[in-house]
Order: structure tokens, then sequence, then C-alpha cells
């Protein structure tokens, strides 16, 4: 398989720049408000959460590049990857920007681990779709078995680190349980 042309990272970074600047103009805070860069915050309750560079869900985005990799080759088989990888920043993108909308904020707080969320700086939100693109880049160099089988290890390194990943972040987002918010926060 081809690799990702120049255009196609030029395009890429171009999606990028555009959603930075979507944040910008929703009011996100560029960097973490505590003044604050860093590489990794590894404290997932706590106010530098969603808004360093990396942290404990960069896991969840790489799987998602490895997901949108599958789905575009199933989806759009003749496409050039560029085009399959610029649709998928195009998905990730509109993730981030509707996950920093005070409805679904407010709905991470009700019913997720995620208390006190206030939704994620502009250098989180791009970060994690540069995670995706990570995934989506390894996804295109690896097997299907190994992706399946990186994915779940990292949905179980998280659950199992973290009590939380990516499954759980989605049925406690679309369907809540209330014993497994309670087994979460360690009850």
């Amino acid at each position: 398989m081809a690799g990702i042309s120049r255009t196609g990272w030029l395009v890429a970074a171009l999606l990028l720049g555009l959603l930075a600047a979507i944040l910008m103009m929703m009011g996100r805070p560029p960097i973490c408000p505590c003044g604050t860069v860093s590489l990794w915050h590894g404290v997932v309750q706590s106010n530098q959460n969603s808004q360093q560079v990396a942290d404990w869900y960069s896991f969840s985005h790489v799987i998602h590049g490895f997901i949108f990799f599958g789905l575009s080759r199933l989806a759009m088989p003749r496409a050039p990857l560029w085009v399959a990888l610029a649709v998928a920043i195009g998905i990730e993108g509109a993730w981030e920007i509707v996950e920093n909308s005070p409805v679904i904020i407010n709905r991470y707080r009700e019913v997720t681990m995620a208390y006190g969320y206030a939704g994620d700086s502009i250098l989180n939100s791009v970060s994690d779709a540069a995670f995706m693109v990570v995934g989506f880049v390894a996804a295109t160099r690896m097997r299907w078995w190994a992706t399946l089988a990186l994915s779940i290890a990292f949905e179980l390194f998280t659950l199992w680190t973290i009590r939380d990943n990516l499954t759980l972040n989605v049925l406690m987002l679309v369907s809540p349980i209330e014993a497994v918010k309670e087994w979460q926060a360690g009850g």
C-alpha cells in the first residue's frame, strides 16, 4: 500500500489548523488554564486532564485512527489514502468540536467519571486528532489482526490503569450504568 502523499500531509495539516481555529472561535483555551504545557498528564481526576498534549485518553484516539482506517478501506476502497485520512480527520475534528460543546461537556459531567470536566484545551483537542492520525497511519502498516490485538491491549491497559477506556466512555455517554460509574469512582 502506498503511503500518504505530500498533498495528503498538507491537507492534514490544514484540517488540523482549521480545527484549532474553530475551537478558538468557540472560546476554548489554547493551553491548560493552569498556564503549563506538558507532554503527558496522567492524573484523570485533575484540572489538567484533557488539557495537555497527551493523557490516558490518547490511547482511545489512536484506536479511532485504527477504526477510521478500517472503515475507509471498506467504504472507499479505491480512494487515495490521503483522501481517506482527510475524511478521518474531518470526523475526528467534528467529534472534538461536539465534545467541547456545552451539551456534551455537561453530559460528561453527569454520567461519566469525568467529574468537573470543563472541556479540552485547543492543544489537547488538536493533539487528540494527531493521535488519531498516528493510529490511522499505523493501521496502514499493520495487518488487521495486529491492529485489533493492539486495540484490545490498549483497551485492557487503560481499563486496568484508570478504570476507563474507549468502550466504557462510549457506553457511559450513550447509556450510562450506575454500577459502572460507581466502579469507575473506586467504589
